[in-house]
């Protein structure tokens, strides 16, 4: 039976931007409210052209609205608010008074923040600097950069000029940022001097010339250093003209002149994992992206203004960009660079405490590591203003669901949302409408016909399969970059299933229309044929104190798929013949006979992406002798040697 764990109360329904935007769309589009989620979903649905519409307007957006739509069969090929023109930028500096609009804090606590007039003045220096480096509209800007205001800065400057951002964070080795970076050919290279993670001090700009000898169109690199710290030296007798922040910030700041650009104008490009192949370059248009965000923070999160809203994320990973589209609502963001357990295991919610956080981010794995270490926030911090925490990156356990509201705090909104980089935002998410019930996404975006098919492309409810998006919606990408004929777009979303977009989740769609996301499609495992998703041997796993981590794939064998489980242990923990039959008999129980592993082996280590996802995948394939495409992807590659030509496989 359903667990439910959080209900909204009429007061909060009623103070709640939700029912504020069913009043509105009643004014203005003869809609009926009937204050129920299923059925305002319904109408966005129905009617995409006055949907997007009432976004733009709802949300205030500045710019010169065409209320024009061309939907298309080929759902990638249609237009929203077509001749419509905005400055993204613009809309993100909306607010220009002393208000705090950014708050920086680093893992050794140093912190800092600056106000709006602070951040558009900065803004204009960037942007008089670019203009006189010769960047044009579509130039590429590449950021090697931690999560510091200085990013926020740049990226500001960089798309209020129709330049194109390109982002990867500093953990990416110089292959990785090599291997991204060389598809789209920047103009500029904004680089760190250094960052921290864990107390360790790591150098960027050592890696500057190798980066510069393999990336030639780079004309100029900006140098940041790492805030709080003395800038380290530049590097000498490179070929480009290098210039410091800090003496760019130094001159007078002026008024921005925001030029209009088309709805579909380039943003940002965004780069795929690359767990199974060379990183795809999928490049975002602003008008989507802004109108997706502010739909997603204002209707489905619930920020307002002056709002503190923190996303526990690197500058390579799209949660960066949600973070950042959070200023358009007049909100303040709070960013956050380092390991988020640096001398305690409580250290997020510490900032949280301080910072007055309405809205808390974080991945699914932080809170499974919460969990595991059985951390009691709500025992240590009252977190009076957190009305929201969101959960991203992975599927959240029901145990984890759980866990939230034990051991951190009742009176919140768990929203667990996933989508991806691919779309720059969510296809599920949470609303205050409808109640929060254990393991459960509570339904799909506004504007979003997302559903479950199986294998005939066929709708299904309470069944495992596919999850598909059946409408067209303005997030899309416009492109992949340097994909002649959309023909690797089309391949990777809409092979599947003709005219669907086809996202390569493993999902189920209840009744109710919440959703279960089981973990990605290639990573399910098919024992005698039958489909299981990874995270239903997650769930009970995670009832094990034995277990700190694990990973499950499919090996093939003996012209079937056996499951494998590999497990980390805790320090104490010995992977003994009882625990295993004990694992094995919790799997049976509370999954079923067919999760069961046919082999369970200890290992040190699990490893992961960048962002903290499990890499099944990489696993299964270094089993079976496959190669994998590309190691810079992850986190820990080494640990990959760990799992070849185990002995335990071969029999």
């Amino acid at each position: 039976m359903a667990k439910i764990l959080w209900k909204a109360t009429k007061k909060q329904i009623q103070k709640s931007n939700l029912l504020n935007y069913e009043r509105f769309i009643k004014n203005n589009f003869n809609y009926i409210p009937k204050y129920q989620y299923n059925k305002l979903l319904e109408w966005t649905i129905r009617n995409p052209s006055k949907f997007w519409n009432s976004i733009w307007d709802y949300s205030e957006v500045i710019g010169d609205k065409r209320n024009k739509t061309l939907l298309n069969k080929n759902l990638f090929k249609s237009k929203f608010l077509v001749n419509s023109k905005l400055n993204f930028a613009e809309n993100l500096l909306k607010k220009k008074n002393n208000d705090k609009a950014i708050t920086f804090i680093s893992e050794n606590g140093f912190r800092c923040e600056k106000s709006w007039s602070e951040i558009y003045n900065s803004s204009s220096k960037i942007i008089n600097f670019l203009l006189k480096n010769k960047v044009k509209i579509k130039d590429r800007v590449a950021s090697y950069l931690p999560n510091i205001i200085e990013t926020v800065e740049c990226f500001l400057a960089t798309s209020s000029l129709g330049a194109i951002w390109s982002s990867c964070s500093p953990d990416f080795g110089i292959n990785g940022v090599i291997e991204r970076f060389s598809q789209i050919n920047p103009k500029i290279l904004i680089i760190v001097d250094r960052y921290y993670y864990n107390g360790k001090e790591i150098n960027v700009l050592s890696r500057l010339p190798k980066i510069l000898n393999e990336i030639k169109s780079i004309k100029s690199v900006i140098v940041i250093n790492y805030p709080g710290k003395k800038p380290l030296n530049l590097k000498k007798n490179l070929k480009v003209n290098q210039f410091r922040l800090v003496d760019i910030l130094k001159n007078k700041p002026s008024k921005i002149f925001f030029k209009k650009f088309d709805f579909e104008h380039e943003l940002a490009i965004l780069f795929s994992s690359g767990t199974t192949g060379k990183p795809k370059c999928i490049c975002h248009r602003a008008g989507g992206v802004l109108l997706q965000h502010l739909k997603e923070h204002l209707l489905h999160c619930e920020i307002k203004p002056n709002d503190n809203v923190f996303y526990f994320t690197t500058c390579g990973w799209m949660m960066w960009n949600w973070l950042i589209s959070v200023l358009s609502t007049n909100a303040s963001i709070v960013l956050f660079d380092g390991f988020p357990m640096f001398k305690k295991k409580d250290l997020l919610f510490d900032i949280a405490e301080k910072e007055k956080i309405t809205l808390f981010g974080v991945s699914a794995k932080y809170i499974d590591t919460l969990n595991n270490f059985n951390i009691n926030v709500k025992s240590k911090y009252k977190l009076k203003k957190l009305r929201t925490i969101c959960s991203t990156g992975s599927p959240l356990s029901g145990n984890n669901y759980d866990y939230v509201y034990k051991k951190i705090k009742s009176n919140v909104h768990l929203a667990s949302i996933s989508g991806g980089t691919d779309i720059v935002s969510c296809f599920v998410l949470g609303n205050i409408y409808q109640p929060v019930i254990k393991g459960h996404i509570q339904n799909s975006g506004l504007g979003m016909d997302v559903d479950v098919f199986n294998n005939e492309g066929k709708p299904i409810k309470n069944e495992k399969g596919e999850l598909v998006c059946k409408n067209a919606f303005p997030s899309m990408p416009i492109k992949f970059w340097n994909d002649k004929n959309y023909k690797k777009y089309k391949k990777t979303y809409f092979k599947k299933f003709k005219g669907i977009w086809h996202h390569g989740d493993f999902a189920e769609k209840k009744n109710n229309n919440n959703f279960i996301i089981y973990g990605r499609s290639d990573a399910t495992l098919n024992p005698g044929g039958v489909r299981i998703g990874t995270a239903e041997i997650y769930s009970v796993l995670e009832n094990f104190k034995e277990i700190f981590e694990s990973i499950v794939i499919g090996q093939s064998w003996d012209n079937d798929v056996r499951i494998v489980l590999f497990v980390v242990l805790e320090k104490s923990s010995i992977l003994s013949k009882q625990l295993k039959e004990k694992i094995k008999l919790q799997i049976k129980k509370l999954a079923s006979p067919r999760h069961v592993p046919s082999k369970i082996i200890q290992v040190k280590d699990i490893p992961k992406t960048k962002n903290g996802k499990l890499v099944e995948l990489s696993v299964k394939n270094i089993i079976e002798g496959k190669d994998i495409k590309n190691l810079q992807a992850l986190l820990n590659p080494s640990v990959l040697n760990n799992f070849k030509n185990l002995d335990e496989l071969k029999y």
